[in-house]
């Protein structure tokens, strides 16, 4: 184990979506992520949204440790749904998601997975590689902050600890935020006390 594997330690298990006719997925070709997480969900044609779902909470559930979602395309749509309507026990387990280019808003495709306009129940990023506009609806509906996710990373096969560092850094934002939003409604919170 090399040193820089001992000072930073996989914190969450990734679990990567993507529909099988995708070819490499975007965190793949764009990031050099590898292709697969700790367990993939695939999104098959014709498939039913329960069964997905249900292939979903067992990866959840078998995860060791705290998940970090990554989804492209149809994936992050599915992913926004079942973190919307699945129990609250599963839900939990989730630190963050990573969604590369989702469809735009209306696309006819992520109508199995159409869901309640309200944020997600965890810090998310939402990676545009091309058209950073037709995103917006769906990340102000999923309360996500967008990265221009078109750069192009070469060289060797990067591990899934960058990705893990992106949720780190999103989730002390919205730590920082919900802290500054509860000192402001009640000063008598205030970080020096």
């Amino acid at each position: 184990m090399s040193s820089a594997t001992a000072v930073m330690p996989n914190h969450w298990s990734i679990i990567t979506i993507a529909a099988t006719d995708s070819g490499a997925p975007a965190w793949n070709t764009r990031l050099r992520w590898p292709a697969e997480g700790d367990d993939h969900v695939v999104l098959h044609d014709g498939d039913r949204r329960s069964l997905w779902a249900a292939q979903l909470d067992a990866a959840v559930m078998r995860a060791d440790r705290t998940v970090v979602l990554v989804a492209e395309g149809l994936g992050c749509h599915a992913a926004s749904w079942w973190a919307r309507l699945s129990p609250a026990s599963y839900v939990s387990r989730i630190a963050g998601a990573l969604l590369f280019d989702p469809p735009e808003d209306g696309a006819g495709e992520r109508q199995p997975f159409a869901s309640p306009a309200t944020a997600l129940p965890f810090p998310s990023l939402v990676l545009s590689g091309t058209d950073a506009a037709a995103t917006i609806p769906a990340i102000e509906g999923w309360g996500s902050r967008l990265l221009r996710g078109d750069r192009q990373r070469h060289g060797d096969l990067r591990p899934w600890r960058s990705a893990q560092r992106l949720i780190q850094r999103a989730t002390a934002r919205v730590v920082d935020r919900d802290v500054e939003r509860a000192i402001a409604i009640h000063p008598m919170f205030h970080r020096d006390r």
